[in-house]
Order: C-alpha cells, then sequence, then structure tokens
C-alpha cells in the first residue's frame, strides 16, 4: 500500500531551507523479500532499496540519485489485480537509470502503458541548479501526468491528495512539522519519524471503505492508520528525503 507526504518549494525564501521535504511509508507483506536502502546503478548513483521478489527483483517503491533524480510510487487500492501485470516497482528503477527523458517526458511515456499494470501512483521528480519539478501520473484517474506546483501534498491508494481520514490526519500533522522553523535537521528527521509512526486507526472512513470494498473489516481497519499493523503485512520501513541543494542529490 504505502503512503507519501512531501512539499515541494522550488524557491524557498531560505537559502537553507528545503526544495523538498518528503516523508513516506512502505507497506508490504512482511515476507516478501528485499534489499534494505543502498547505493546502486553504474556508478552507485542510485540509492534505493530494491524488491527482491521473484520475477519481480530489481524493482523499488522510492529512490533518489546523485543526478538529481526522485521518484515514489504507490499502490492503488482494488480489488483482483491482474497476477500477469508488469511489475509496478520496475517503473521507479527504471526512470532514476534513463538518462534521457525528463519527469514528465517519462509519465507521458508510462501514461500510454498504464494498461499493462495494475493500479499504481508515480511520482518523478528532478532537481536542478535551475529549475525543480515534480510531476505525478495515476493510471486509475487523469490520462495525462501532471506537473505539480510549489506546495504540501499527500498520497496513498487512491488518487493524489483524496482525502483519506488518515491522508488527512497525516497531512495536517506533516505540515506543521515542516512548517516549524525553529527545528534543525535532526529535529526535523525525528517529528516526519513521529508522523509515520503514527498507528491510530482513523475509522470509520466511507470513502476509503468504498474503495476497498473488497477487503476484510479487519483489513479495512487496519489500512486506516498511517502506519499499518497487521499480523501479516503492515509498515516495512519509513524512509525521510531531505533535497536541499542540487548536488546534495
Amino acid at each position: 500500500m504505502c503512503i507519501i507526504f512531501f512539499k515541494f518549494d522550488p524557491r524557498p525564501a531560505s537559502k537553507n531551507a528545503y526544495r523538498l521535504i518528503l516523508a513516506a511509508n512502505r507497506d508490504e507483506f512482511y515476507n516478501r523479500p528485499s534489499k534494505a536502502a543502498d547505493f546502486w546503478g553504474a556508478s552507485n548513483e542510485i540509492l534505493s532499496g530494491l524488491d527482491l521478489e521473484l520475477g519481480k527483483e530489481g524493482g523499488s517503491w522510492l529512490g533518489i540519485s546523485k543526478r538529481g533524480k526522485l521518484a515514489a510510487i504507490t499502490n492503488y487500492m482494488e480489488g483482483r489485480p491482474n497476477p500477469d501485470a508488469q511489475g509496478r516497482g520496475f517503473l521507479v528503477s527504471h526512470y532514476l537509470m534513463d538518462k534521457d527523458q525528463d519527469s514528465y517526458s517519462y509519465l507521458k511515456k508510462v501514461s500510454s502503458e498504464g494498461h499493462l499494470y495494475n493500479g499504481f501512483n508515480l511520482i518523478t521528480a528532478e532537481f536542478k541548479a535551475k529549475q525543480d519539478i515534480v510531476c505525478y501520473y495515476g493510471n486509475r484517474g487523469s490520462p495525462e501526468p501532471i506537473r505539480l506546483n510549489p506546495g504540501i501534498y499527500g498520497l496513498s491508494n487512491s488518487l493524489l491528495d483524496t482525502p483519506w481520514k488518515k491522508l488527512l490526519k497525516g497531512k495536517q500533522h506533516f505540515t506543521s512539522v515542516v512548517s516549524d522553523q525553529t527545528l534543525s535537521c535532526d529535529g526535523l528527521v525525528q517529528e516526519l519519524l513521529s508522523v509515520l509512526n503514527n498507528e491510530e486507526l482513523n475509522t470509520p472512513d466511507p470513502i476509503q471503505e468504498t474503495q476497498g470494498d473488497c477487503y476484510s473489516k479487519s483489513m479495512i481497519q487496519a489500512l486506516s492508520a498511517v502506519c499499518v499493523r497487521s499480523p501479516h503485512y503492515g509498515t516495512r520501513c519509513r524512509r525521510e528525503r531531505d533535497l536541499h541543494r542540487a548536488h546534495h542529490a
């Protein structure tokens, strides 16, 4: 499943402010094999975790590169996924490895092939000395990708900023954290982790329940938390990425 909160501010008022602050949880079956975040690629220029599931090895859910690229993906909650669909995690790793296409052009290509995948939401970004760009595409929404304006966004397992209760609560908490100008870098990280560690259930939620009507009541309840806990499935890792200068990416 997964959840992502991010603030995009390409022209921050202070030169010490962050151009992007992103906090994300990865939710997955506990027994699904994966590799912890590390550098990989032709010159070890990409930093991400990697899927090790048979047939989907090399896919990812969140990653950045030293060339200033970022990608993140969430699944779209729906019943009866196609077991023969292409692995969604490759959409992240392929973008990070692509040296030719910009973030929007990549999503434009992905949108033409969206029918080959189960439901997903994909964020692609690039941070350069003169321009920062963040784009979004969900294959259960508009047929065209969109270029995002500066702002604060939340993405769970519906389309961007769909007002699930967990998303609204988490986004409100995230907004208060990233708006606190008194926080040090370490303090910001700790506060972001507190956003991601919230196990409070946000039920009932008619919007989430309607979309997930194929799920059991107990599973829908578990999935209503920002940090998901259930016997066999839940939040596997929490990540925060602070990109404040292009050469840090």
